[in-house]
């Protein structure tokens, strides 16, 4: 990508760009009541999320001290995965200030992706569902390549979809997995310290670090700055 070209801005999905943590830990609840087990408190569950459905069970069986067999954890993850399609945006809402910052950001010439850990039906499903698919050039799953974060040849491959090429990307999420996916692939990255981790994302030392959207178009601007590459403002 050239100098010229603003660097296309890649989101993680699952507390970065939505807050899903209502129908994901509804859908975890629903397999747990099923099971005889408690539900999980929404609160305490958010940090669980981030690493996939089948991880998701994994920490709400171990929170309820269950160990199951392979067998039987992919039958709950596929019912798992049924119920949250039927409920996928029931509570999920796009972050506050999201859709105003695509919308400056887009008028600066950027163009957007999706680099998420779900899979990538849910998640085209999902962004469909809130009315946010048409502004990304490309959406990709930990199914889409057989890859996922932190492999970096999976922002490799997301930014070739969306049209562009590494380093042009600046990656943005709320976890480990996106700090680490975009320094193995070397590209700047912003933190957001409203999702999901059990790690503070500020812990964890992203270029910049963001608490609202409203604050995404500047962290944007100033690191496509630094890396040399246009931001019209």
């Amino acid at each position: 990508m050239s100098a010229s070209s603003p660097p296309i801005v890649v989101f993680d999905l699952d507390g970065t760009l939505v807050d899903t943590a209502p129908d994901l830990i509804g859908a975890l609840n629903y397999v747990l009541d099923r099971e005889g087990l408690r539900p999980v408190p929404l609160a305490a569950a958010r940090n669980m999320i981030g690493a996939g459905a089948r991880k998701l069970l994994e920490r709400g069986l171990e929170v309820e001290g269950r160990v199951v067999s392979v067998a039987d954890l992919d039958r709950l993850t596929k019912d798992f995965v049924d119920y949250y399609a039927e409920h996928i945006a029931d509570g999920s809402r796009p972050f506050d200030g999201l859709e105003a910052a695509l919308d400056t950001l887009a008028a600066r010439g950027h163009r957007f992706a999706v680099c998420t850990n779900k899979l990538e039906w849910l998640s085209k499903l999902l962004l469909d569902r809130l009315g946010l698919t048409p502004r990304f050039a490309a959406i990709c799953g930990a199914d889409t390549f057989g890859v996922a974060k932190p492999d970096p040849a999976f922002l490799r491959e997301t930014a070739v979809r969306a049209g562009g090429r590494l380093p042009g990307v600046i990656m943005v999420g709320d976890a480990g997995t996106d700090v680490g996916v975009a320094r193995r692939a070397q590209v700047p990255v912003i933190g957001v310290d409203f999702g999901y981790t059990d790690v503070p994302m500020a812990e964890l030392n992203p270029d910049r670090l963001i608490s609202h959207m409203r604050d995404l178009p500047d962290a944007v601007a100033s690191l496509a700055s630094a890396q040399g590459l246009s931001s019209s403002t």
